[in-house]
């Protein structure tokens, strides 16, 4: 059987990332036995083993780490199609809004271009409507793939562009953002191993795909909770140059001399065909 259901990949890939059939389970909102019974179906109508289990634990087989990564793009694949198949079902309704894309970007960065990216295209005729979604660090990659956003804002080298289409639009340099009163806030520029390294003040935290790296630095869930903490002296950051737009008084930015170049790309599914999608494309590409 060479076919698969999206139930029977929700319930994999729940025992699969919890590594746990209770909280699968749970996670699920549903009895374990049913749960432990679809999964072994499942390997029966496959032939392959995907999960081991014994008494310390579950753990995934070759073939289970394979339907985890193509099960989670498949899930995802089904997902946008929906999402997105919605939004265009709203636009044919009589008394729907008119066509709309939704572009994901990252909260704070390419403030300036943004602006210019969305004034131009409204001006261009039949434009569709925009709605803007932020996003943290390295979420629009999954919001392009599951359909939550039509089109994305991404930035090498913290976004793989992997899977997307995609046109290069600026690059910039980066900056550390202390607390204004910092001694380290005077210099003209600074080094990465400077800001690494500086004494009772550690580098912030942002989660890459759901988990966020070891360090003594505070975990960073918005772009609020960062300016609060820079500017009571509890954190620094590095951010690309253009971030410097939602500086508070409290924030000082420098220079960075050996900090990797950043480039904003404008990113798309490769199998899209959307019309309205290839205007905003061109209007970006233009400015």
């Amino acid at each position: 059987m060479d076919t698969l259901e999206t139930r029977e990949l929700r319930y994999f890939l729940a025992v699969a990332e919890e590594l746990h059939f209770g909280r699968a389970a749970e996670r699920l909102g549903m009895a374990q036995p049913p749960l432990s019974r679809a999964i072994q179906q499942l390997e029966r109508r496959l032939g392959v083993c995907l999960l081991k289990r014994n008494r310390r634990g579950v753990w995934l087989t070759a073939a289970g780490e394979v339907l985890l990564h193509e099960g989670r793009a498949a899930l995802d694949a089904t997902t946008a199609a929906a999402r997105r198949t919605r939004r265009a079902g709203d636009a044919d309704s009589p008394a729907g809004p008119r066509n709309r894309l939704v572009l994901a970007v990252k909260a704070g960065a390419s403030h300036e271009l943004l602006h210019k990216l969305l004034d131009a295209y409204a001006a261009a005729p039949d434009a569709a409507e925009i709605e803007v979604l932020p996003s943290g660090l390295c979420e629009q990659e999954g919001m392009l793939r599951d359909g939550r956003a039509d089109v994305a804002l991404m930035h090498t080298p913290f976004n793989s562009l992997a899977g997307f289409d995609s046109e290069e639009l600026t690059t910039e340099g980066q900056i550390a953002v202390l607390p204004a009163g910092h001694p380290l806030a005077a210099h003209k520029s600074l080094s990465l191993a400077d800001v690494g390294g500086i004494p009772g003040l550690p580098l912030a935290r942002w989660p890459r795909h759901g988990t966020y790296p070891p360090g003594p630095g505070p975990e960073i869930h918005d772009q609020t909770q960062l300016a609060q903490l820079i500017a009571l002296g509890r954190t620094v950051t590095v951010l690309p140059d253009s971030a410097r737009a939602w500086l508070w008084a409290e924030h000082t930015a420098v220079p960075l001399t050996d900090a990797p170049p950043v480039v904003t790309h404008i990113a798309w599914p490769a199998h899209s065909r959307s019309l309205a999608l290839a205007g905003l494309i061109r209007t970006a590409t233009r400015l």
